[in-house]
């Protein structure tokens, strides 16, 4: 899930940031508005699937390699099962070249139903032919050993836009129990690819077009997207994160999400409703009414579009109907009673989020992430803070809010200036105890190798206990340039 966070990133560097949002059984395929879940050797456990856009490949700097971390019985640990893939690994099409950004995006779904979960992974700045920039969404199949093999998804318009897969996302969008992928591009139009995926390359159900309301043209496409069923009829909706308008000087408005509603025939952009400003969403069951709410993350001002908010950032709920989005909303930032800390300016609060039960309690909670920040002397050492679904079931409340950063008794690592601890989250139950852990990325630690924090949930819903530390030198990332390793999870 991606991150706006420090005013001196740059505006590729932090359009990057994002994700970017979740089983105990070989993973099904994903029907009735769920989103998939990650089960890519289908022995039970959830998986993880990390981006490492920026990854040296046989010294190709930015070539771009995914790190796939194995669940198990004690989730995920430094000795735990993992692989690291790129285009130069065995079954995967293409060729490890500089600048590609092999797994930017990640999405992971069934695909072909066979009981396993499968990766789609976009590669943006892949040359095509004589298509410079024209980019590639590949699938990578899962099976009893992992994700193994690969398949090219064909482009329908290749020369109608660049960066084909910037940003991916799965859903059952038109509810015939078959998992759709929903591909972005620079330009506004995002192209759904329908269930029915096969292992040979073009395979799929049929392709579409949506068009929600954010400019097309040349670096106006969207920044992430997410799905999930918010309307209540089993069938997934994406909200898409995206620009508004343009500006005088021909910059663009950051800030614009666009509701999206699946029906029987697919997302029908005619239905779509305006939501307050982020970029960064999840959707969730928070009040048990049946109906998704969608969780926003405001980590910059939306008048300036530089990140890091005046008031250090935002996070609103909007809750779901069966017509959609509600006008009803909350607001949380590290002012509202009983959240730890306080908004200070490029705090970045709301920059990453996820949600998952992290006590058990059947209610979902809500971890945010504050990459930018600063603690004690270590600026932007970053933090998490987990806000807890209310015991009566009502949402998530401030109440009880707790804060982890490096320093906090039993996380690995110390606090340090440019870390950027929190720039991507996960909360999924990794090791089958029916608690969500909570995995951090820190994609500034080490200089931007950057690094993942598994902290595994103590079930008590007051901490987290085993926590490992894995670096980009201890998965086997190389160190040259800046991989920034922990960017962007999926699982």
């Amino acid at each position: 899930m991606p991150q706006r966070f420090r005013t001196s990133l740059a505006a590729a560097t932090v359009a990057a940031l994002a994700g970017g949002l979740l089983a105990a059984t070989a993973a099904p395929a994903a029907a009735e508005g769920d989103r998939p879940v990650s089960d890519f050797n289908g022995d039970g456990y959830r998986d993880l699937a990390v981006s490492v856009p920026g990854a040296s490949v046989d010294g190709r700097e930015a070539a771009g390699q995914i790190v796939v971390l194995y669940g198990s019985a004690q989730g995920i640990t430094t000795t735990s099962k993992r692989a690291v893939i790129s285009q130069n690994s065995s079954g995967i099409p293409g060729v490890a070249e500089a600048g590609d950004q092999f797994g930017l995006d990640l999405a992971g779904a069934d695909f072909d139903g066979d009981g396993y979960t499968d990766l789609a992974t976009g590669t943006p700045s892949e040359k095509m032919g004589d298509d410079v920039d024209g980019g590639m969404v590949q699938i990578i199949w899962g099976s009893p050993s992992g994700l193994t093999w690969a398949t090219t998804v064909t482009d329908p318009a290749p020369y109608s836009h660049d960066r084909f897969g910037a940003v991916l996302e799965a859903g059952d969008f038109d509810g015939d129990d078959r998992p759709d992928l929903a591909i972005g591009t620079n330009s506004s139009l995002i192209r759904v690819h329908r269930g029915g995926f096969g292992r040979t390359e073009g395979q799929t159900g049929g392709v579409y077009g949506v068009r929600p309301a954010i400019l097309g043209g040349e670096g106006a496409g969207p920044k992430n997207l997410h799905a999930g069923d918010v309307n209540g009829d089993d069938i997934a909706d994406l909200v898409v994160d995206g620009y508004e308008s343009e500006t005088s000087d021909g910059e663009y408005h950051w800030n614009a999400n666009y509701y999206v509603p699946g029906s029987a025939s697919g997302l029908t952009a005619g239905g779509q409703h305006k939501l307050p400003a982020g970029l960064i969403t999840d959707i969730g069951d928070l009040d048990g009414d049946g109906y998704g709410d969608i969780v926003i993350g405001l980590a910059f001002d939306p008048d300036s579009g530089v990140p890091g908010s005046r008031n250090g950032g935002l996070v609103n709920v909007i809750h779901g109907s069966a017509s959609g989005p509600t006008g009803d909303r909350e607001a949380f930032t590290q002012d509202s009673p009983g959240v730890p800390g306080g908004s200070e300016w490029g705090d970045g609060f709301g920059s990453e989020l996820d949600l998952g039960d992290v006590n058990g309690d059947g209610h979902l909670d809500l971890a945010v992430g504050a990459p930018g920040e600063t603690l004690g002397s270590a600026e932007s050492a970053g933090a998490v803070v987990v806000l807890y679904g209310a015991a009566d079931g009502s949402g998530i409340t401030g109440s009880g809010s707790r804060f982890v950063e490096q320093n906090s008794p039993g996380v690995p690592g110390a606090n340090e200036s440019g870390d950027w601890f929190g720039s991507d989250l996960h909360l999924a139950d990794l090791n089958g105890d029916g608690n969500a852990d909570l995995t951090v990325g820190s994609a500034g630690e080490d200089q931007q190798d950057g690094a993942v924090t598994a902290l595994r949930s103590d079930g008590t819903g007051t901490g987290f206990a085993g926590g490992h530390f894995l670096s980009a030198g201890t998965v086997g990332i190389s160190r040259a340039g800046t991989p920034r390793f922990g960017i962007n999870f999926e699982g």
